[in-house]
């Protein structure tokens, strides 16, 4: 399974389980231990992940850290989480005092949702006040997903992590000065703009007049990128619907087209989740860009090349009771049912012999 389908199928998880999550330490077991494995690193190995990590500060004994992650048997990184209801702003205090009695450079504070990453870029060995880096990873980009692969087990290097921390660090600044200066244009920032276009003196009346000018300016840019940017993906899902539909009818002459309404198909969570599974479970047979998905009222149906010919599987997994259904050789539907989103992997063999058979026509 790709990181990047593994993580994000993590913060699917997360999404549809956190209300069921009532304490810290079942946040810790349910979101933060399989965040940290996703990494590559074994939770159960004592050599790689302590739990409950000493850090004593002094004369004050007893302090531990929630995880401490080790390679070579030296601390890289350390862990504090917390309830993922808890606001992470005024617990930064306790992760300063550990991270300044370990060897590591790097400390993490999660509440299983929001992961914030601290440094010593400022002063050595004394964690920074503000995180360099953090995301959401119930809504985590790409981008977020490629930098987070620096913190895997296999490709782990501190300077790496240090180089991009501090242009990180700087983007984070750059982007809160702009949001404030976009909300509440300073002076400095109006008389950029002014001078750039005023040719006489600037007086207090004329800032003024310039500062609801910049203001109103600036939001109006960014509501034509927006615009622009939605006219570009509806043209482009348009083109997308016409092709798959023209496709439906050439390769399928026994269904009659139905006009449906639209507003009842609904792709849940869990079965975004099934369809990370399902594709990685292919991946080392056919390329997973051919994997994918299609919903119906009824089922979640999986494909292959977006065809309907080529159906991988079916899930019915809204009601009380979930079900897989596969093909057998004689393209048959063989129906089972499932307890959890784990039962998948037991099919493993009929799904990839199913979209196998396609390609070896």
């Amino acid at each position: 399974m790709d990181f990047i389908d593994v993580i994000k199928a993590l913060g699917e998880k997360v999404s549809r389980m956190k209300d069921s999550i009532q304490t810290e330490e079942a946040t810790k077991m349910a979101f933060v231990m399989p965040f940290i494995s996703a990494l590559g690193y074994d939770v159960f190995n004592p050599h790689e992940v302590v739990p409950e990590f000493v850090a004593d500060l002094g004369i004050k004994k007893g302090e531990k850290v929630d995880y401490c992650i080790l390679k070579d048997d030296s601390p890289i990184m350390i862990i504090e989480c917390k309830h993922w209801k808890e606001d992470l702003n005024v617990h930064n205090s306790q992760l300063h005092r550990y991270f300044h009695v370990t060897t590591t450079r790097f400390g993490i504070l999660t509440n299983g949702i929001i992961y914030k990453f601290y440094t010593d870029l400022v002063e050595s060995n004394k964690m920074d006040d503000k995180p360099f880096w953090e995301f959401n990873i119930t809504d985590i980009s790409d981008a977020n997903v490629f930098e987070l692969k620096k913190y895997q087990r296999n490709s782990f290097n501190v300077d790496t992590i240090l180089s991009s921390a501090t242009e990180l660090k700087f983007a984070r600044e750059i982007k809160k000065i702009l949001l404030e200066e976009f909300n509440n244009p300073s002076e400095a920032f109006v008389k950029h703009f002014a001078r750039q276009i005023h040719t006489g003196p600037m007086i207090a009346k004329v800032l003024e007049q310039f500062t609801g000018v910049v203001k109103r300016s600036l939001n109006q840019f960014i509501t034509d990128m927006i615009s622009d940017r939605l006219k570009s993906a509806l043209a482009s899902e348009q083109d997308r619907e016409r092709v798959d539909i023209a496709a439906r009818v050439e390769e399928d002459v026994t269904v009659t087209p139905v006009k449906e309404p639209e507003s009842k198909i609904v792709t849940h969570e869990i079965e975004k989740e099934a369809f990370f599974i399902v594709r990685s479970i292919l991946r080392t047979k056919v390329d997973s860009s051919r994997i994918t998905h299609r919903d119906t009222q009824s089922y979640f149906g999986i494909l292959l090349d977006n065809n309907n010919r080529k159906p991988i599987c079916r899930l019915y997994l809204e009601g009380n009771k979930k079900f897989i259904v596969y093909f057998d050789e004689n393209r048959k539907e063989v129906k089972n049912e499932i307890t959890n989103l784990d039962d998948i992997y037991k099919y493993s063999d009929q799904l990839e012999a199913t979209a196998l058979s396609y390609d070896s026509k």
